[in-house]
């Protein structure tokens, strides 16, 4: 039976996704790879899942609004030392610097309000 939420619905299996080089900060990185559900680069706003491959890291940004992100396997180093784990829920509040790096690998399901920015190479993360 079809419903009108048919056209309005997107189903992603993590087993399943397709996955893509990460390339939100400038150029593609090697070492992520991202799913888009819905994020919206000029709304700033949205859903995707990154794997980090072992040793990935995150280019350090700026979060001009709230970003929450959800350990779905493996962990995750932020930039202070907190190791973040399966089932773990993470929310940065805006202002935050950060990058983050996956020693093992993982995957991550990311949901952002308001943006991010790059930070530059002289501007500090511990902001």
């Amino acid at each position: 039976m079809s419903t009108t939420l048919d056209s309005q619905r997107r189903m992603v299996n993590l087993d399943t996704a397709e996955f893509v080089p990460y390339g939100l900060q400038g150029a593609e990185q090697s070492d992520l790879t991202w799913c888009n559900i819905s994020y919206d680069e000029a709304e700033g706003g949205g859903c995707f899942l990154v794997r980090f491959k072992p040793g990935g890291t995150s280019i350090p940004h700026e979060h001009v609004g709230y970003e929450e992100f959800l350990v779905l396997d493996g962990e995750i180093e932020d930039c202070d030392g907190a190791v973040y784990r399966k089932n773990d829920l993470v929310s940065l509040k805006p202002g935050s610097r950060h990058f983050s790096v996956s020693h093992t690998g993982c995957t991550v399901a990311v949901f952002i309000r308001g943006g991010f920015r790059t930070l530059e190479k002289d501007e500090p993360v511990d902001a």
